[in-house]
């Protein structure tokens, strides 16, 4: 591609981040990084009673988390801003008054009462609901001295009667044509001065020189409005690309009602944003029909419109926290601990400081971690047992486990041998318990089954050697007496 590359994301911050507009943003991220181009972040903040600086803040963090990083926008800067369209005003009065200069657009005087009478009229005569260009035909001299007077009015773009089917050529979708039957004189700025969106949006990207316009395809039907303001204003019309819905598994669009809707979400629940990033980035595109992990730099070299598929994707949350476990296995000690000690500290377990001092250790325990989980949530309840003075044993695992006959010999026979350990290694730790079936005759999964509930208060935890050794000898023979003790009683 020999054309100058640049693209937008333009969220509106009603709310956060969702999954559709982080995939959105990720697909205009890769497609500028690809062809050398720009990557602009704009803020469509024109809904006042929705739009907060709160929202605004956190798509910000969501983008950063997930390592995309705009190279115009807030906090950024560049040479097309403002980046917010609440600070763009001027621009808006700029290209309307180029349109009235022109005889693109007239004031419309009809009341929203007229309008809702008017369209129920047209409905019921011959079914057609639109505009009836009333206010088309007045004298020019009129509308000038009503428009003076002050009187309420809106502007329309008066789309010339010839203009015919709007045809254009889709990146993902192809042709498309939307006839001319529908287009009627829509408003571009209301009786407020505010401007409509299909305006706002069209002299923003116009304005900032965007080539290729990314989107959902829920902004398909707004696309052949924008078209005739662009030829209004004698704009180049960019490259359109409209991109499926992603739905939820019951074929709906995927919302809160599906479970995590929003990046923060994913975040909490322990997600990578490597992850997240490549699994959004196969929602809808694909290397070559068989790579399923592809890191950031690899989307960035090959992502292309071309490959983008027309049909929606269905989110499926098992794939997600599958391709999750694949990062979190291919990280090394380091990288895993880098990740773990956060959630260490944000549960208590430990200070900054006892991280450092006991690096080692988490060295150690990272890869029983890494191999075991599938989201980062999941360490804290797993490795809890390891951090207190005492565990309570779940009941269940007490009735299945400890009250079985065999059970308390085992313990106390375990206690005795791990006491006269001087190595509390795995592989030493491992010889001593193997050695209890064969001087009690209790079988060896017992034995094992009880000395691990009796440590950890489960069942179900990381591997048992290497988790006395983690814990060290005086705390697991204290827990293993323990329950020796509670058994007894």
């Amino acid at each position: 591609m020999s054309e100058r590359v640049r693209v937008r994301f333009a969220p509106s911050p009603t709310g956060h981040l969702h999954i559709g507009g982080a995939r959105t943003a990720i697909y205009n991220w890769a497609f500028a990084r690809r062809h050398g181009g720009t990557f602009v972040l704009r803020i469509d903040d024109t809904d006042p009673e929705r739009s907060t600086q709160e929202n605004t803040a956190a798509i910000m963090s969501a983008l950063r988390w997930l390592g995309i990083q705009w190279d115009e926008g807030p906090e950024v800067g560049g040479d097309y801003g403002p980046y917010f369209q609440t600070r763009r005003h001027a621009s808006y009065s700029a290209a309307l008054e180029h349109l009235k200069a022109a005889g693109a657009v007239y004031p419309c005087f009809c009341s929203a009462e007229d309008l809702q009478s008017a369209r129920d009229a047209a409905r019921a005569a011959d079914g057609s609901a639109g505009y009836a260009r009333t206010c088309r035909t007045l004298p020019a001299e009129d509308t000038a001295a009503r428009v003076a007077a002050g009187e309420p009015h809106t502007w329309r773009l008066k789309v010339r009667a010839d203009r015919g089917d709007v045809v254009f050529d889709d990146a993902v979708r192809g042709e498309s044509t939307f006839s001319s039957d529908v287009l009627d004189d829509f408003i571009v700025v209301r009786s407020d001065g505010t401007p409509t969106y299909n305006f706002a949006t069209v002299v923003d990207d116009a304005e900032m020189e965007i080539t290729h316009i990314i989107r959902g395809d829920d902004h398909l039907s707004n696309t052949p409005r924008q078209i005739l303001v662009y030829e209004a204003l004698g704009a180049p019309i960019p490259v359109f690309a409209h991109l499926s819905m992603i739905w939820g598994p019951d074929g709906k669009r995927l919302s809160k009602r599906h479970g995590a809707a929003n990046v923060e979400d994913y975040r909490d629940l322990g997600i990578l944003p490597e992850a997240l990033v490549n699994y959004l980035a196969l929602l809808g595109w694909s290397l070559d029909d068989k790579t399923t992990i592809i890191d950031a730099e690899t989307l960035t070299a090959s992502f292309s419109l071309e490959r983008v598929s027309k049909n929606p994707a269905v989110f499926d949350a098992e794939k997600l926290e599958w391709m999750n476990g694949v990062y979190l296995r291919k990280m090394t000690a380091d990288q895993f601990v880098d990740r773990m000690v956060p959630l260490l500290t944000g549960a208590g377990f430990m200070t900054g400081e006892d991280a450092a001092q006991r690096r080692l250790w988490l060295l150690e325990l990272a890869p029983l971690l890494s191999d075991r989980v599938k989201r980062l949530d999941e360490i804290v309840p797993m490795v809890a047992f390891l951090f207190t003075d005492t565990v309570t044993i779940e009941e269940d695992a007490r009735a299945k486990i400890l009250e079985k006959e065999g059970a308390l010999a085992a313990l106390d026979a375990t206690a005795e041998a791990l006491g006269a350990l001087g190595d509390f290694s795995p592989p030493a730790i491992e010889e001593a318990l193997r050695s209890v079936p064969e001087t009690t005759g209790i079988k060896t999964r017992l034995v094992f089954q009880a000395v691990r509930v009796a440590v950890t208060g489960s069942t179900v935890s990381l591997p048992l050697f290497e988790s006395l050794s983690l814990l060290g000898k005086e705390r697991s023979l204290d827990r293993i007496r323990a329950a020796s003790s509670s058994l007894a009683d």
